[in-house]
């Protein structure tokens, strides 16, 4: 896990960090449909995963980038400080459904969408207080859409110029609040992105810097060196990160060392001091409006790790929220910046716990999230276990791992796509009751 003290001293355990133990307790997400049926999505090409019918291409693009980041259960990249393929791949794969796209078109429009969008979070410098969601991504969800669409290089960078032009200025408060906007800027964000590229499709598109101005200029700082930095010989899909707690990834570090001192504290919780970086310091709040206000908790994440022993979706329940043990936990963490671990970034986003009980002091650092591309990433053999952990089988994850590794031989991905919606029939969701 990394750095460890015990009541007197120690050094690091060795072996793979210590999982979350299982309760087997899973929900279903009302939030979610509730906001389908809002939407009243009508008949197209493109599948709600999950959701049991198929609908238009911007639709799909916008609830199913929502449903992927509602429980914080997303792919990320430190480096990019975001989530490039949340940002994308809705889009991506709602058009590639609609074009019947080729498996190799679809996977080399998605690697561009990834690539792009975290060459652009790389190179963007967002000014403080803003949240990441929906602005710099926007280009990488461009890129794909205009590879899908099969666009000569020039009407590709007029679509990418032009995705950058429609970027979200949202407030990190907002996610702190639990206000759901923040889920709406991602969907917003596949929708621009489609937008871009058919703009450029239709000849309405064209580079002339306004990624610049807008990521740049308003939103704060836009470094072009980054855009093309070493080309051909840095992948950033190789370096990302994929959650196992439900919980923004500043909180990670910090519940990761809690899970790895949980056995060894001895008696009732006094006191928790979780360390981290500047980034991460600000997540303090000791009080939670709902599930999203409770993700971006470090007392709250932290806490609920010591008494549960894992932070995933059912630690979101009302019952769980409203649990008077946890609050009372919560109340005695104190989240601070230090220094020592400040001086690591952007190479790791590390956190020390101390916790103090009856029965003396633990300690426990751990250098980045298990998960991230630097410490514990999760390979083919481990990633499904941890899929069918958090989804409550392996039935859905087997189905997900069959259209993946059918994807490069297809003539065609449309109905493999729509074979994640379920059921096999596909009913347009206007048909849906």
């Amino acid at each position: 896990m990394g750095r460890r003290a015990g009541r007197a001293a120690g050094a690091a355990r060795p072996g793979p960090p210590r999982r979350p133990r299982c309760d087997g307790a899973r929900r279903p997400e009302p939030e979610q449909r509730r906001l389908v049926g809002a939407w009243s999505p009508g008949p197209g090409p493109a599948p709600l995963v999950g959701a049991g019918c198929t609908t238009t291409v911007e639709a799909a693009a916008w609830l199913n980038a929502t449903a992927l980041v509602r429980l914080e259960l997303d792919e990320g990249h430190k480096r990019a400080k975001g989530h490039p393929a949340a940002h994308a791949f809705p889009a991506v794969l709602a058009l590639a459904a609609e074009r019947d796209a080729s498996g190799p078109d679809t996977l080399a429009a998605l690697l561009a969408a990834y690539e792009v969008g975290a060459r652009f979070g790389r190179a963007t410098r967002l000014r403080p207080g803003t949240h990441p969601h929906g602005n710099w991504g926007v280009a990488g969800a461009a890129a794909g859409c205009a590879r899908l669409l099969g666009l000569d290089a020039g009407a590709t960078a007029g679509a990418i110029d032009a995705g950058s032009g429609m970027p979200i200025a949202g407030h990190f408060v907002s996610a702190l609040d639990g206000n759901r906007v923040r889920d709406a800027w991602m969907g917003a964000a596949n929708v621009s992105g489609l937008a871009a590229a058919r703009m450029a499709a239709a000849g309405l598109a064209r580079s002339t810097g306004t990624a610049a101005g807008s990521l740049g200029e308003l939103l704060g700082g836009l470094d072009p060196a980054e855009l093309d930095a070493a080309p051909g010989s840095r992948w950033e899909v190789e370096g990302g990160y994929v959650k196992r707690h439900a919980s923004c990834s500043f909180t990670h570090a910090a519940v990761d060392a809690a899970l790895e001192l949980r056995d060894d504290i001895g008696g009732e919780v006094e006191e928790v001091l979780v360390e981290t970086h500047s980034l991460a310091a600000g997540l303090d709040r000791r009080a939670w409006t709902g599930p999203l206000a409770a993700m971006f908790s470090v007392p709250f994440t932290v806490a609920t790790a010591l008494r549960r022993g894992r932070m995933d979706p059912a630690a979101l329940s009302a019952e769980a929220l409203a649990d008077p043990v946890t609050a009372a936990l919560a109340a005695r963490v104190t989240v601070r910046a230090a220094p020592d671990l400040d001086a690591r970034l952007p190479a790791e986003r590390p956190a020390r716990v101390t916790v103090r009980s009856a029965a003396g002091t633990v300690t426990a650092e751990a250098p980045n999230p298990v998960g991230d591309a630097d410490h514990h990433p999760f390979t083919t053999q481990t990633l499904p276990t941890l899929l069918a952990d958090l989804l409550g089988g392996s039935e859905p994850v087997d189905a997900i791992q069959a259209v993946c590794a059918a994807l490069p031989g297809l003539p065609g991905v449309g109905d493999a796509l729509r074979g994640l919606a379920e059921p096999k029939e596909h009913p347009s969701c206007a048909s849906t009751p």
